[in-house]
């Protein structure tokens, strides 16, 4: 869009230089240059969703740009979590509305709108958040340091090996897959890589898949050790805490009692929960290699038997 309109913008000087030239009149930088033509651009196109040329608006793509919704402050949240299937609403396919086993917990079941964009326009789950992505540098030094083989070494050994990907890219290959990945969930969980690092192992087809991408949809989950809840009460309780100090804080602010240079207010969030290794955020393809509890109950049953 930019591009097309600085295209626009030139070829105005271009004219006027032109004009300039076959009337013999001096050239007017400030004249030459619409400082206008890209910004009224830019805020049509912003405005309408047109994206496009004014001039040529049959030609532009429609809906690129959306007013954000303001009813309310949940209708807010729904519109910032949308996802639309790029598919023609005329069509009467069932498959793409319907909701398909990965998008369990991944994608809300209920919300969607009516008529022909249903299914189509689906929403995210309440907890679930998509990847930002994160450097890959730091686990593949870790594969390096942990006995990663790379296949100049390994192309002539007889030994079954486990193929080491990350983000796509064969690194090389590991001999002992299953310290290697416990190891990779630890340092996970105590935040030295990227809490939202992915850590696929295939079995079946001796690969140990890694993702640092963005892009990927993950959702949390109470982490589970000998069958025990690594959530505890005093989880819970820290959190109780941070509410009654934050609400005294916002009451002493109201009051002019508020010092900021007092001791430092107790605070405890979602992002400490995943920090000390409570809550771990798992994506799609991470889901399919885990042992994941639907109910307390069926955690309490598992214990029994």
């Amino acid at each position: 869009l930019f591009r097309m309109l600085f295209r626009k913008l030139t070829k105005d000087v271009y004219r006027y230089l032109q004009k300039c030239v076959e009337t013999h009149k001096e050239f007017n930088l400030s004249l030459a240059v619409k400082h206008n033509t890209i910004t009224n651009g830019l805020k049509y196109s912003l405005a309408t969703g047109n994206w496009g040329d004014q001039k040529k608006s049959m030609s532009a793509k429609a809906g690129v740009s959306q007013v954000l919704n303001r009813y309310t402050y949940a209708s807010t949240l729904s519109h910032l979590r949308r996802c639309n299937t790029p598919l023609g609403r005329e069509g009467k396919i069932a498959k793409p509305r319907q909701l398909h086993n990965t998008h369990w917990g991944m994608v809300c079941p209920a919300e969607t709108p009516e008529g022909q964009a249903c299914g189509l326009v689906k929403n995210l789950s309440l907890m679930s958040c998509i990847s930002v992505g994160s450097l890959s540098a730091p686990v593949i030094e870790f594969l390096e340091e942990w006995g990663l083989e790379s296949l100049e070494e390994n192309a002539h050994s007889s030994t079954p090996c486990t193929k080491v990907f990350v983000n796509g890219v064969w690194m090389g290959v590991h001999r002992d897959p299953t310290n290697l990945v416990s190891t990779l969930k630890k340092l996970r969980r105590k935040d030295d890589i990227s809490p939202e690092a992915s850590v696929v192992r295939d079995i079946r087809e001796r690969e140990l898949r890694l993702y640092t991408d963005a892009g990927r949809v993950c959702r949390p989950l109470f982490i589970v050790e000998n069958q025990q809840l690594l959530m505890q009460k005093r989880h819970i309780e820290y959190f109780l805490r941070a509410k009654e100090e934050r609400a005294a804080e916002e009451r002493a602010k109201e009051n002019d009692t508020y010092d900021p240079d007092g001791p430092p207010r107790f605070d405890y969030q979602w992002e400490n929960l995943i920090k000390d290794g409570v809550i771990e955020l798992l994506d799609a393809e991470e889901e399919e290699t885990v042992m994941i509890c639907m109910t307390p109950e069926d955690l309490e049953n598992s214990r029994l038997q």
